[in-house]
């Protein structure tokens, strides 16, 4: 598959360097400035300087190839998707944001490629295991997805460390956060719904954040009483954050909260990923639950050191173009998460590195 990568930083380098060691997908990169990241990848990668913003570029870069993958600000992605479907391109991305989400839904809508959001880590590849583990019970009552993007040795009082986009962060602990609750649908409050979590003998807090369940509550509205996303931190961060969003009031200055952050907290590549999707309910009459759980951590990668959240990003939408390619997806229309066999994820080659 000739596959067209707009974005050359952590996340769309890191798919590209996969994609290109694996031999079988032609690769081109597209930005309009190359970092330190793209001066590394193997030349038989093609890199063209393009303003992913401006529709006319887009045109003339998706000539020539078979699908393309949104790896930049998520504000761009309908601009993408919209290209994607005027062009037959097939169309992937990495968005949390929900609203960027909703409208490539609607470009979906009579499209005759495939459109496929929200394919990264969470959403993504989370929320592909949720619908998996779903599938082997005669009635769901409760799914939980808890998440955490952390420095393998924290300091300091925030006992973090920026692993992957800052404006990321931000948006995530700033926008209402989609919930089911008692069987209804509602919006919840960023860092609330706080609680305690202890995962392969390591104890975290965890509460509500914006845009990881993906498509999820589409998919259980009205099927289930309990559906929540929650962030994984080391304890004592969000009592910290809540400060700075509501006694500081950066909650409404985010250009200043992530001055402020990216200048006060450290970038590491020493990070570790920890996984947590549970799901309860009913199987031959008795109440049940079944887990999975993964703590990954940073690797070297065909010969490049990737951290954690970079690896598990860029495997899951690696994973997912690749059984596109292979015919394992609907090839037109939204393809949603449920549509995604979780084993077979987990089976590919790209998939492999959750193992």
């Amino acid at each position: 598959m000739r596959i067209l990568i707009l974005g050359a930083g952590r996340i769309g380098t890191a798919v590209a360097h996969m994609m290109a060691d694996a031999g079988d997908h032609r690769i081109t990169l597209a930005d309009r400035h190359f970092g330190h990241e793209a001066s590394q990848l193997a030349p038989s990668i093609a890199q063209i300087t393009a303003d992913a913003g401006d529709p006319a570029d887009l045109d003339r870069i998706m000539r020539d190839h078979d699908a393309v993958l949104a790896a930049g600000p998520y504000h761009l992605c309908p601009v993408i998707a919209e290209a994607a479907v005027r062009n037959g391109l097939h169309y992937f991305d990495l968005t949390e944001d929900v609203r960027s989400t909703r409208a490539v839904s609607v470009l979906a809508e009579g499209a005759r490629t495939a459109l496929v959001p929200q394919c990264g880590l969470a959403p993504g590849v989370v929320c592909v295991m949720a619908h998996g583990l779903a599938h082997g019970f005669d009635q769901v009552e409760a799914i939980r997805i808890r998440v955490g993007a952390l420095p393998a040795h924290p300091t300091g009082p925030l006992g973090y460390a920026m692993t992957w986009s800052t404006a990321g962060v931000v948006n995530e602990y700033c926008n209402p956060c989609e919930a089911i609750w008692n069987g209804e649908r509602r919006e919840v409050l960023p860092l609330e719904g706080e609680e305690t979590v202890i995962l392969h003998g390591t104890t975290y807090e965890a509460f509500n954040t914006s845009g990881g369940l993906g498509m999820l509550a589409d998919a259980f509205d009205g099927r289930i009483r309990t559906l929540d996303y929650k962030t994984l931190r080391y304890p004592g961060h969000r009592a910290i954050m809540k400060l700075l969003l509501e006694d500081l009031k950066l909650r409404d200055r985010r250009d200043l909260l992530e001055q402020v952050l990216e200048a006060s907290v450290p970038t590491t590549d020493q990070d570790v990923v920890v996984l947590s999707v549970s799901v309860d309910g009913m199987v031959h009459g008795r109440l049940t639950r079944k887990s999975w759980t993964r703590e990954v951590g940073a690797r070297d990668v065909a010969g490049m050191h990737m951290s954690a959240i970079r690896l598990t990003t860029a495997a899951g939408v690696a994973a997912v173009i690749d059984m596109l390619a292979a015919g394992q997806l609907p090839q037109q229309g939204l393809v949603r998460h449920d549509h995604i066999d979780a084993d077979t994820l987990l089976a590919n080659r790209f998939g492999q590195h959750y193992a």
